[in-house]
């Protein structure tokens, strides 16, 4: 159910919009190593038919997609959030930071009605007040202030300039639409939640941008052998079954609840990249293995573009391979590489 939920078994889906559609959301991170997850995760489901260029018209030129507190959405989720963003913020050091900037933030308001879509760094400080920070936003007050108009519903991302945020005013990136009533569009969302995921523990803890419980949505359900009440969704109980191969990202929705991953699966994980490279078990962004219905290892990746080749430095077994799963992860191995346009290393896995 998990695996299905999230359109990891066979056939391919054949539609992005339809792909985030189904999965609520796909994390916006950086790192590239072998391909950035907004990308990567797409192809996961697409194939090799999914291009860049396609999330980038969606975000940017169609408006089907919108990028929100760190994640791609559907525009037609839209609806759901905005009466959060009318009350956000509820808490006070937010807020009283707000009311002390009022002038900055109308200066930076004025500035996106007058000039257009800004990037952060083209946007001048008049703070009055300094956000302080124990971590890396301190004192960056201009990303900070636009971080929170955007989650107030008053500026959004209207798309990117190498690589770099562009902001404007949110009534000329989001569609006129009518606002769902906060409880409603917190029941709604829930159901899509636990419908993209299949099952979830019925008291699940957040996770970061979004809310761990599902609340009624579903029924109940037992997994062997692992203790606590869950929430499934029963529509996907009784659909065909056919699994395939895939090297999933590091922040796949199937992988990133680590304690559900190994409740599942019992599948043992984590992102070693902010880890010194002395302690890493698997690599600095390893690709989880997906198998049909089981999670058989990971992949030691990397795009190195300047030499034009996918570098696979090692592939870790957390179960003896069979034949059928090394000539699978090989294939993967090879489509992934195609599909970045590199060719790849076979050191470590027969041709």
């Amino acid at each position: 159910m998990a695996i299905r939920a999230q359109l990891l078994n066979a056939p391919r889906p054949t539609d992005l919009i339809a792909v985030v559609e189904r999965l609520t959301l796909i994390q916006v991170d950086p790192t590239s190593a072998v391909a950035p997850s907004i990308d990567l995760i797409p192809y996961t489901r697409l194939g090799p038919s999914y291009r860049p260029e396609h999330m980038r018209w969606a975000l940017e030129r169609d408006f089907t997609l919108f990028e929100f507190n760190g994640m791609v959405r559907p525009m037609s989720d839209l609806c759901l959030y905005l009466a959060e963003m009318r009350l956000w913020p509820e808490h006070d050091r937010a807020r009283h930071w707000l009311e002390a900037n009022d002038p900055f933030r109308r200066d930076i308001l004025d500035r996106l009605e007058a000039e257009g879509p800004q990037s952060s760094r083209e946007i001048p400080d008049t703070s009055i007040v300094p956000w302080q920070s124990s971590g890396w936003t301190n004192n960056r007050n201009v990303t900070q202030m636009l971080e929170f108009l955007m989650m107030r519903g008053e500026v959004a991302i209207a798309g990117r300039r190498n690589g770099q945020r562009l902001w404007d005013l949110a009534e000329r990136v989001y569609p006129d639409v009518v606002e769902v009533p906060r409880d409603e569009a917190r029941r709604i969302r829930a159901q899509r939640r636990l419908r993209s995921l299949g099952i979830v523990r019925e008291n699940a803890p957040d996770t970061p941008n979004e809310p761990g419980t599902v609340g009624e949505a579903g029924e109940r359900a037992t997994v062997e052998g692992v203790p606590g009440v869950w929430r499934h969704d029963p529509t996907l109980l009784d659909q065909s079954w056919r699994g395939r191969t895939v090297l999933l990202s590091p922040y796949d929705r199937l992988v990133y609840n680590r304690a559900r991953l190994m409740d599942l699966f019992g599948f043992e994980y984590y992102v070693e990249m902010y880890k010194p490279k002395a302690a890493r078990r698997w690599g600095y962004y390893a690709l989880p293995i997906l198998h049909h219905d089981r999670f058989v290892g990971k992949v030691d990746a990397t795009a190195d573009r300047p030499a034009g080749i996918l570098r696979v430095d090692a592939i870790h077994e957390d179960v003896p391979f069979t034949a059928a799963m090394r000539s699978a992860t090989a294939a993967e191995l090879d489509a992934l590489a195609t599909w970045l346009g590199l060719a790849v290393s076979r050191s470590a896995y027969p041709a």
